[in-house]
């Protein structure tokens, strides 16, 4: 049996162990990346491919005669054909949970930053201020406190969850918004996005991208949202319109955003967010998934679908 990685570097490859995979395909071939180009080259006569964000079209996998089984190292999938995939018998399989600790911690560490108002008061510091105050302590910038906070949180998956357990832990109250288009029940404990959006504090995105969620957050539901407002998106940047947001961001629509992820990354035709300086937005190149322990424990359960899959196990099958 072969196998090859194809994107080994979109993982930060210098600080994890591939050795997991290795064990259970020995005969096996890392790249840091690969042109789209070099895509069915490199995967001709391999029986097991690893990828995080190289795209498996169609064609490629129909003239891949070796080809298995595919491996994800992310949640998404939608850089392989799966119709493609089933109708030549080869297995995909992703990875679930992987990233929770690193993403809930991202969300609080960005919100704790806004609502303390962190990056201002660093900057006044080195500016020479504090050697200047008339007092021994300086409150130029809010501070508020989380506990008296309510978030709302829209997509309570495994993400979603982790974090709204962590808001309760800080002493906020959780709002869970209910599915774009699912009805509401009397006792279901979520509500309709527009009530969550004029009541929260907070809003935290972790629904995946699909037709009814693309462009969830425009305008119209920015203006429903407090004043003081702050939003998170750490699922996909397709759930915002963005121009929207700096207009919001400028005019104090909300009070701030913390955004990590943008519609096109790399963001090679630009985004509106990329020109904005102001303080209130803090702007980050999709990395709240990436603490180098959940890119291992990424590699780890990549090799344990391995593993499933040679013993005739169906573990986080997807194809």
């Amino acid at each position: 049996m072969k196998a090859v990685f194809l994107d080994f570097g979109t993982m930060g490859a210098a600080e994890l162990d591939p050795s997991p995979l290795a064990e259970v395909v020995p005969d096996f071939e890392v790249f840091d990346s690969t042109p789209q180009e070099l895509v069915a080259e490199r995967i001709d006569g391999v029986d097991f491919v690893f990828a995080n964000k190289a795209r498996l079209t169609k064609e490629i996998i129909s003239n891949a005669g070796s080809l298995q089984f595919i491996g994800l190292t992310a949640t998404g999938v939608d850089n392989v054909d799966l119709d493609a995939a089933k109708n030549h018998d080869v297995a995909v399989c992703n990875i679930r949970a992987y990233c929770t600790q690193s993403i809930v911690e991202h969300v609080f560490a960005v919100l704790l930053n806004l609502t303390h108002s962190v990056r201002q008061y660093d900057r006044i510091v080195r500016a020479g201020a504090w050697q200047q105050a008339d007092n021994f302590c300086m409150l130029e910038f809010p501070i508020r406190e989380l506990s008296a906070m309510t978030i709302g949180i829209v997509g309570l998956g495994v993400l979603g969850t982790g974090v709204a357990n962590m808001a309760r832990k800080f002493g906020m109250s959780v709002m869970v918004a209910r599915r774009p288009g699912q009805p509401a029940t009397a006792d279901d404990g979520r509500f309709d996005i527009r009530h969550i959006l004029q009541q929260c504090d907070v809003l935290s995105l972790h629904c995946p991208l699909t037709g009814k969620t693309r462009g969830l957050i425009g305008a119209r539901e920015l203006e429903l949202m407090k004043p003081g407002a702050i939003l998170i998106n750490t699922a996909r940047g397709g759930l915002i319109d963005t121009a929207a947001l700096v207009e919001a961001l400028n005019n104090g629509t909300i009070a701030a955003a913390a955004i990590d992820v943008l519609p096109q990354e790399p963001p090679v035709d630009g985004d509106p967010l990329l020109g904005y300086e102001g303080d209130n937005l803090i702007l980050t190149p999709h990395i709240a998934w990436g603490t180098v322990e959940a890119r291992q424990t990424a590699i780890n359960e990549v090799a344990a679908n391995v593993r499933s899959f040679l013993a005739g196990e169906t573990r986080n099958r997807v194809v």
